[in-house]
């Protein structure tokens, strides 16, 4: 396996979980602005890590 391939697949993994994170954190906002502020960044660093994530494994070819 390509070390580009299994770099994406972490990189996807965390942007999944942090967009999992603000989700969560979403759902549970009593609307105070520390909250917001905080399920900003989470949702950020979700999509910078899932989107790079996703355009690594699929642009990465097997090679044997």
């Amino acid at each position: 396996m390509n070390i580009k391939r299994i770099f994406g697949a972490v990189l996807t993994l965390l942007g999944i979980a942090c967009l999992i994170y603000a989700a969560q954190m979403f759902l549970a906002n009593k609307g105070e602005e520390q909250e917001i502020k905080s399920l900003i960044t989470y949702a950020a660093l979700g999509l910078i890590f899932f989107i790079p994530g996703i355009s690594l494994v699929r642009t990465t070819k097997d090679e044997a």
